[in-house]
């Protein structure tokens, strides 16, 4: 399984100024037990993000052009792809997730209802018509947070 875990706000933005503009610890505690034990996958400025470095109980891969000492870097998602075994989680930012659609199984996205505006904003890429949307949910345990799938169509 080849997943893309995002949180997108009601504009379809993922960051702001390199960091996540929210912070509900349901959606965290929920993306912490999604990716234990699996491949993460993200790029630098993603890495750079982290609070903790690296996530533990998970191979952290980073797509980059540069090397980073102590962490397992690859040029391309396609290379870092052909090392893994088991589930890959694909998690930021925008180049990563544009770049993933093309070897995810499906997208897993949580719905925040926090509005963002101004400069320095991510968005997440436009998903085409390639993905079947299932019906919005509230998350698990949130109050304020929706849920949504989208699977690859065949």
């Amino acid at each position: 399984m080849k997943g893309i875990l995002v949180a997108i706000s009601p504009e379809g933005i993922i960051g702001k100024n390199n960091t996540i503009p929210w912070h509900y610890p349901e959606d965290l505690k929920r993306f912490k037990k999604i990716t234990i034990g699996k491949t993460i996958i993200m790029g630098r400025k993603t890495w750079e993000s982290l609070p903790i470095k690296p996530l533990p109980m998970r191979r952290n891969i980073v797509i980059t052009r540069s090397s980073i000492d102590n962490v397992e870097c690859f040029n391309s998602i396609n290379e870092a792809v052909s090392t893994c075994e088991g589930d890959i989680w694909f998690i930021g930012g925008a180049g990563i997730y544009k770049e993933a659609m093309n070897f995810a199984d499906y997208i897993d996205v949580t719905l925040v209802p926090d509005s963002i505006t101004g400069d320095d904003c991510i968005y997440f890429p436009t998903i085409g018509n390639k993905w079947e949307e299932s019906e919005k949910k509230p998350l698990e345990n949130s109050s304020k947070l929706w849920h949504k799938i989208y699977t690859r169509r065949v």
